[in-house]
């Protein structure tokens, strides 16, 4: 649909943009990033023929675009530049009107009903109508902005090319105008768009393309371009990349400067004891990875509660009745990890372990009425329905790396599985050794600050810590809920 061969180019007798070619394929949303002053608009005012390039060419649909007229090149291309006068005594309708003027023909140009429905189509898709009457300077940026984007869409091109096109829009309007875009490249229209926003562009684009004093650094799909070291390179900016929870396109976040932060120790100090329930109330958040009942997954968090239920607790609308359980309690939901167990309060135990540089607490509650080998076939577990009966919380006093805390993970369950076989727990309906309970919880958390911990596993002095931890307070625990039943 457009190829730009090396491009070179700029303003008065400096080169801007240097040698840049890509290709780009009808349907695709193609997104071009770069630092201010890297040669992003003036790229976009050469491919839209705004700007002659010094050498290079351009070719849409096959044809230079020096070789097209100027009403000839508007039915097959539309630019939206970053900044459009809006100081035209003109109405919305009036405005987005305006681009149809490259489907006039005649000396007199006359209105059709298909520059009608092609106006209130454009004014439709971007919100626009509402307003169609009111003149232009009485809009805000982020109306006229839409306005503007109507305009473009009215000329219904093939081609539509866009600078920044998200400025001046709040968060609602730049997810539907990006939507629309999306949309609109399915059936056919071609995006060329600039982006400040490095996390829309791998969210929306098909391609982006990363440029860097005039060149392109790099070219690809988002997942090629957002690697951190490209970012970093190109931005001078640390970040970390991330994905995004719901698509699999990567995020980038900004690492800010921060002052060095004082260690921080969690500790039996920390512990709240209630009759239904023990918290800890971390002096600063943690960074956690659970399985909890609420707060599970990610997430920095600024409580941690483990919940006494009867065994007879009704499961069916359990998630709605622990978050209100919580609340009430004056727990916040968005920085609490929350679970349940039928285990007594009073047969909770915990430990600390020390191993070089890191130290681990741990906190557990274990009983074994529900035992299960998870090795052995059975039926689904909503068939048996009961609370989980053994709960572990690790807490590291140090800095984790993402696999430490997935590492952490595993070890902690090593040692939970290794403490059931020496405490000779069975499955009941197997008769061979239990590996856990039907609906068992586990946390990681961690201060992240102190010595940096990149691995967890059972021969690392994080991972003997976790092992030891969640051993000793997984079998004290036991031991407690089997003496508190024989004295029944």
């Amino acid at each position: 649909m457009l190829q730009a061969t090396e491009l070179s180019g700029g303003y008065g007798s400096g080169l801007i943009v240097r040698g840049v070619s890509f290709s780009v394929q009808k349907g695709e949303l193609f997104g071009i990033l770069g630092p201010n002053g890297s040669g992003k608009t003036t790229l976009l005012n050469m491919i839209s023929g705004l700007t002659r390039p010094e050498s290079g060419t351009v070719a849409v649909k096959g044809k230079m675009v020096d070789s097209y007229t100027p009403k000839e090149l508007a039915r097959v291309v539309a630019v939206l530049p970053q900044m459009t006068s809006s100081q035209f005594a003109y109405t919305v309708k009036e405005t987005v009107s305006l681009g149809r003027y490259a489907h006039q023909t005649g000396f007199f140009k006359s209105w059709t009903q298909e520059d009608e429905t092609a106006v209130q189509e454009a004014m439709k898709q971007t919100g626009t109508s509402s307003f169609a009457e009111k003149p232009l300077s009485a809009l805000s940026g982020g109306e006229r902005q839409r306005v503007f984007l109507a305009q473009a869409l009215a000329q219904e091109p093939e081609i539509l090319l866009l600078d920044e096109p998200t400025n001046h829009l709040d968060l609602s309007y730049q997810k539907e105008l990006l939507d629309l875009l999306k949309s609109m490249t399915a059936n056919g229209l071609t995006v060329i768009s600039i982006f400040h926003d490095l996390n829309l562009s791998s969210l929306y684009c098909d391609r982006l393309l990363l440029m860097d004093a005039g060149q392109i650094h790099t070219i690809g799909t988002p997942a090629d371009i957002m690697v951190e070291q490209h970012i970093q390179d190109v931005y001078d900016t640390d970040v970390q990349k991330q994905p995004h929870p719901e698509v699999p396109k990567p995020q980038m976040s900004l690492l800010p400067n921060m002052p060095a932060l004082a260690e921080v120790d969690i500790h039996e100090g920390l512990l709240e004891h209630q009759p239904d329930y023990i918290a800890i109330r971390p002096p600063v958040p943690l960074k956690a990875l659970s399985s909890g009942v609420i707060g599970a997954g990610w997430g920095w968090r600024s409580a941690f509660v483990n919940r006494h239920v009867d065994k007879s607790y009704n499961m069916e609308h359990f998630e709605e009745e622990a978050a209100a359980f919580f609340a009430g309690k004056g727990f916040d939901l968005n920085e609490t990890v929350g679970m349940m167990t039928a285990v007594k309060m009073e047969d909770a135990a915990w430990r600390m372990e020390r191993q070089e540089d890191v130290s681990v607490f741990a906190v557990a509650t274990a009983g074994v009425g529900n035992a299960v080998d998870v090795t052995q076939p059975r039926s689904s577990w909503k068939k048996q329905i009961t609370p989980g009966t053994i709960n572990i919380w690790v807490f590291a006093n140090g800095k984790l790396s993402e696999e430490a805390f997935v590492q952490g993970l595993m070890t902690a369950t090593e040692a939970k599985v290794k403490a059931l076989a020496d405490a000779g727990v069975t499955d009941r309906e197997t008769g061979t050794m239990a590996t856990g309970t039907s609906t068992d919880s586990l946390l990681i958390a961690a201060t992240q600050r102190g010595a940096y911990q990149q691995f967890a596993g059972s021969i690392t002095p994080l991972g003997i810590a976790i092992g030891r931890a969640v051993y000793e307070a997984v079998t004290e625990s036991l031991q407690k809920t089997t003496k508190r039943r024989e004295n029944l």
